[in-house]
């Protein structure tokens, strides 16, 4: 287990300072980060707390997962790794001609 945690089902009003108290509550906190989007600035409803070991990490998930903040229930858990990227471009994918080929069937 790492020492990462996801925090989910957060209330747009949640603040990481507020994440940050109530995890250094289970252990050392290293960081908070309340993600939002990109183009409005608004949180998306989850978060990462990074605590100082994995036992705190650990304790973190068994004491806080359920716990309510602000009316809504935490979901606490261990934070799986970001996913590889693919390094494919991100242009079109099916290419080729498109509609009716008469060409192809002897000019029919």
């Amino acid at each position: 287990m790492g020492n990462k945690v996801f925090v989910g089902n957060l209330s747009w009003e949640v603040t990481e300072e507020e994440l940050q108290t109530l995890f250094a509550e289970t252990g050392s906190v290293v960081s908070v980060k309340v993600v939002t989007d990109k183009m409005t600035g608004q949180p998306k409803g989850f978060a990462f707390v990074e605590m100082g070991s994995d036992a705190d990490a650990k304790k973190a998930i068994d004491q806080l997962n359920g716990t309510v903040l602000k009316e809504r229930p935490l979901t606490v858990s261990e934070a799986l790794p970001p996913k590889p990227r693919d390094n494919r471009s991100q242009g079109g994918g099916r290419g080729g001609y498109g509609g009716n080929r008469r060409h192809d069937r002897g000019g029919r």
